[in-house]
């Protein structure tokens, strides 16, 4: 559990209007794009039948989010970013709409669905850092981690109940799931449009490779900055168990596709309920030392998972490794949120996502490579010790990092020392 005390003040989150509105709409929009994502995947392989196309579904989403991220950064630093976000949700809607009408009157096919997807992941590139980097603006610093918490608990109960709730509507036709996503994403576009977010106009620049890749040269500036980000890159390379669920469920712990979907469940459950002890508990020392303690939690529960021969445990580690998890994202993302000055946190924010999408996207793939060849246990026990290494050569060159004690913004004896 990471260390951390009841807040000296009895500040509650839902006192900030604003942070009410922004989570709402987070709510709606993540539920929004779970049962979606459900929806496109059902009706694409149903029409082709070709396990390929599913793929594509990925790779229509995962090309924009990398190739779009710095100039969407760029923007978010020049612009309203509410307005950024309200844009790309406000997108997405007419997105799903289309594909809700098309479905709902047969004219939809495979290229159709992509194509529309394809503009969905655009979007969201554009939508991702503007909507990072608004948080911080909308409660007091004191809070932010406490904020962060609950705002990730929206997308782990959708994670967790999205899909389910799709697949139940889908029994109706995949128009009724795009209609009620549709419905969804509009009721986040008005909260978001009547969220009142005030931020001080920035000075605008030109968009030159100077100010598109200023975020890369803020990271490489900020040591701390720099291991959060990092470390979140390599921990996620390394401990990507989850990617081989499908391979453990069938042949080692011997279980049908209900077992399947506990499996898949576990993480996320353990991430929500940690979600909310987060929520209402503000850390206030040591957080450097508590991020490394779980960042090796989740490296020690990727090992029991992967040695583990009965359900019952192999869900219990995963259970914790999604608590693990939780607590080391939260305080990642507050780290960089407040060690980043408002002008710079788009663009840091972009770099961040390049991060996240590629670290996820590699890391299935190196698990699928390293389970191909050496077999799933033991891909999964070297990717649990590969953690496990990462994060003792992470203390050991990051030691301001390590001894950081609040997620303000602080002076740490060595934190300036460079690699």
């Amino acid at each position: 559990m990471p260390t951390s005390t009841q807040p000296p003040t009895t500040e509650s989150l839902f006192q900030h209007r604003a942070f009410v509105a922004f989570w709402f709409a987070r709510i709606a929009s993540s539920f929004g794009f779970q049962m979606l994502s459900v929806a496109v995947g059902w009706q694409i392989y149903s029409i082709t039948g070709r396990a390929f196309d599913l793929g594509l579904i990925g790779l229509v989403q995962f090309i924009p989010s990398v190739l779009l991220a710095l100039p969407a950064g760029h923007l978010a630093d020049q612009f309203d970013r509410r307005r950024i976000v309200l844009a790309g949700q406000i997108v997405e809607w007419v997105a799903i709409a289309v594909l809700a009408v098309l479905t709902l009157t047969h004219g939809i096919h495979e290229v159709g669905i992509l194509a529309l997807v394809l503009v969905i992941g655009i979007a969201k590139a554009f939508e991702f850092p503007a909507l990072q980097s608004m948080l911080p603006a909308l409660v007091p610093p004191a809070i932010l981690s406490r904020a962060m918490a609950i705002n990730s608990s929206a997308g782990q109960a959708a994670m967790i109940m999205g899909p389910a709730l799709g697949g139940l509507l889908y029994v109706a036709g995949p128009g009724v799931v795009y209609s009620v996503s549709a419905v969804l994403y509009l009721v986040a576009a008005t909260l978001m449009s009547r969220l009142r977010y005030e931020r001080t106009p920035p000075r605008r620049e030109p968009a030159t490779l100077k100010t598109l890749f200023a975020g890369v040269h803020f990271i490489r500036a900020r040591k701390d900055v720099l291991g959060v980000i990092s470390l979140d890159l390599f921990a996620v390379l390394l401990g990507g168990a989850t990617a081989l669920l499908p391979i453990f469920a069938k042949d080692i712990l011997h279980t049908g596709p209900w077992g399947l979907g506990l499996l898949r469940a576990s993480p996320a459950v353990g991430a929500l309920l940690m979600s909310f002890w987060l929520a209402h508990h503000t850390m206030q020392r040591r957080v450097g030392a508590t991020m490394f303690a779980c960042v090796a939690g989740f490296g020690v529960a990727t090992l029991v998972f992967a040695l583990s021969t009965t359900l019952w445990l192999s869900m219990a580690a995963l259970f914790a490794l999604g608590a693990f998890d939780m607590v080391s994202m939260v305080i990642r993302g507050a780290l960089v949120q407040l060690d980043t000055p408002d002008d710079m946190r788009g663009r840091v924010s972009a770099v961040n996502a390049i991060f996240i999408n590629t670290s996820n996207q590699l890391g299935e793939f190196e698990s699928g490579m390293l389970a191909a060849w050496i077999g799933a246990v033991h891909a999964t026990v070297l990717g649990g010790v590969g953690t496990l290494i990462v994060v003792g050569l992470w203390m050991a060159m990051f030691p301001g990092l390590r001894r950081r004690q609040r997620l303000q913004n602080e002076v740490v004896e060595g934190a300036t020392d460079m690699l």
